[in-house]
C-alpha cells in the first residue's frame, strides 16, 4: 500500500508538471498583448476615452471570432496623467514587465516622442493615436512608429488652405507653451505665409499648459487689433479657452481659428455655452460624412456606450483596423513582417478608405473645416459650412520628410 501510495503521488506530481509544461506556452501563445498609455484623468480624457472605447469594440469583435491565429487580444491601459515622466514609466512597465506586443497612445506630443524613442530601441511597434506633433512621423520618425491621427503638418496645411481664402491679413498667434502648441502654430503660419505672402504676424502670446485665467491674454490680443487669431491650444486647454472666449466675447470681437474647436469632445462639454463662429478643423464628425459606413459606426458606438462618437473614436478604430489587418496580412505574429504589412496598407473606416503611407508611416486623413454654430437638432454646437480637404493634398512630400530626417 505504501509503495502504491508513493507511486500514485509521484504520478500525480509528474502529471501536474507535464500539464504545466504543456499548457503554459500554449496559454501564452493565445494572448496578443496591446498596451495603451494615455491621459485618462483631467480635461484631456474628454478626447482619449473615445480612442480606447472604439478600439475595445474592435477587440471584442476579433476575440469573438477566435482572436489572431488563435491568440485572444488582451488590452492593458495606463493613465499618464498628462505627464511625460509618468507616461514613459508606464510605457516601460508595459514593455519590460507585461511584454506587450504593441503600444498605443497618447494625446501628449512630448510623451509620444519619448515613447517613440524607447520603442525604436526595443523594436516594439507604437501607434500614435492623438498626438499631433509633425516630428513623430517627420524628423524623428522611424520604422517602429505609426500615426493614425493627423499631425500638425497636415492640420497646418489644411488650415492654411482655408484661411488663405479669408480676407484676413494681420494675425496674432496664441497658445500652449509646449510641443503641440508651437508645432500647430508653426504648421498653420508657415503654410499660410507660403500661400498668402502678404499676411503679417503682429505678435504672439504663450501660456503654460493648464492656464487658469485666459482673460489677460485675451485683453492683450484685442488691444493689438489683429484681423484674426490663430489659437494653438492642446487637448487640455481647448475647452477652457473656448469657455473664456465665450465669457469675454472674444469670438464676437475677432475671428479666430483653433484646430480642434469644431470637435464633439469640446463642443458637447460646453453645450449651448460654446462660442459661435469659431473656425476649426477635424478628421471626423458623427454627422459627417453622411455615408452608410459612418451611420453604422455611430449606431454601434452609441448603443454600446450611450454617447455619440467623437474624433478619438475614429483614431481608435483606425488603429484596430491597421493592427489586426496587418497581423492577418503578415501570416504570423512577427514584428518585422507586421511592420512590412502595415506599410502602404489601405483600410476601410467611417470616413472612407485610409492609406498608411509606406515611407513615413503617416495615415493619409482628410480634413474637414467648418465653423461652430447652433443647430435645432442638438443641445450643443456643431460644425457648419463644412469643406473637405483631401489628405493627399496636405501631406508633406516624401522629399520633405527625407530632408527633415537628413537623408
Amino acid at each position: 500500500m505504501r509503495k502504491l501510495s508513493v507511486f500514485s503521488i509521484t504520478l500525480i506530481i509528474g502529471s501536474l508538471v507535464c500539464l504545466f509544461i504543456m499548457t503554459s506556452p500554449s496559454q501564452a501563445a493565445k494572448t496578443l498583448k496591446i498596451g495603451i498609455v494615455d491621459c485618462y484623468s483631467g480635461p484631456a480624457s474628454t478626447y482619449t476615452n473615445d480612442v480606447r472605447d472604439a478600439f475595445k469594440l474592435e477587440v471584442e469583435k476579433i476575440n469573438a471570432a477566435g482572436g489572431i491565429y488563435g491568440r485572444k487580444i488582451e488590452v492593458f491601459t495606463r493613465d499618464s496623467k498628462f505627464k511625460v515622466d509618468i507616461g514613459l514609466a508606464a510605457a516601460k512597465e508595459l514593455v519590460y514587465r507585461k511584454n506587450v506586443d504593441i503600444l498605443m497612445g497618447t494625446i501628449n506630443s512630448a510623451l509620444s516622442l519619448a515613447i517613440s524613442d524607447m520603442c525604436k530601441k526595443e523594436k516594439v511597434p507604437f501607434f500614435v493615436t492623438f498626438a499631433k506633433s509633425a516630428k513623430i512621423t517627420g524628423g524623428k520618425g522611424h520604422r517602429y512608429v505609426f500615426s493614425v491621427t493627423e499631425n500638425t503638418a497636415l492640420a497646418g496645411k489644411a488650415a492654411a488652405v482655408g484661411l488663405a481664402q479669408k480676407p484676413y491679413i494681420k494675425y496674432w498667434i496664441a497658445g500652449d507653451d509646449y510641443e503641440y502648441g508651437h508645432a500647430i502654430a508653426d504648421g498653420v503660419w508657415n503654410n499660410l505665409k507660403k500661400s498668402k505672402p502678404e499676411v503679417q504676424l503682429l505678435g504672439q502670446s504663450w501660456w503654460k499648459v493648464g492656464e487658469p485665467d485666459f482673460t489677460p491674454y485675451i485683453t492683450a490680443i484685442l488691444s493689438a487689433k489683429p484681423d484674426a487669431v490663430i489659437v494653438a491650444t492642446g487637448g487640455r486647454d481647448c475647452v477652457p479657452f473656448l469657455k473664456a472666449a465665450k465669457a469675454t466675447g472674444f469670438n464676437k470681437r475677432v475671428p479666430f481659428y483653433m484646430h480642434t474647436a469644431t470637435g464633439l469632445s469640446a463642443l458637447k462639454a460646453l453645450g449651448q455655452e460654446a462660442p459661435e463662429g469659431v473656425i476649426g478643423t477635424s478628421n471626423y464628425f458623427f454627422y459627417y460624412p453622411e455615408t452608410a459606413a459612418n451611420k453604422i459606426f455611430v449606431k454601434k458606438f452609441e448603443q454600446t456606450y450611450q454617447r455619440k462618437p467623437a474624433v478619438g473614436a475614429l483614431y481608435g478604430t483606425l488603429a484596430a483596423e491597421f493592427i489586426f489587418g496587418a497581423y492577418q496580412k503578415a501570416g504570423k505574429v512577427d514584428v518585422e513582417k507586421f511592420i512590412d504589412a502595415v506599410e502602404g496598407m489601405e483600410v476601410d473606416s467611417p470616413i472612407g478608405k485610409v492609406v498608411m503611407r509606406a515611407y513615413d508611416h503617416q495615415a493619409m486623413l482628410p480634413m474637414f473645416m467648418g465653423t461652430t454654430q447652433k443647430s435645432s437638432g442638438y443641445d450643443f454646437l456643431i460644425a457648419g459650412d463644412i469643406v473637405t480637404i483631401s489628405g493627399k493634398d496636405v501631406m508633406p512630400s516624401i522629399e520633405e520628410i527625407k530632408k527633415m530626417r537628413n537623408k
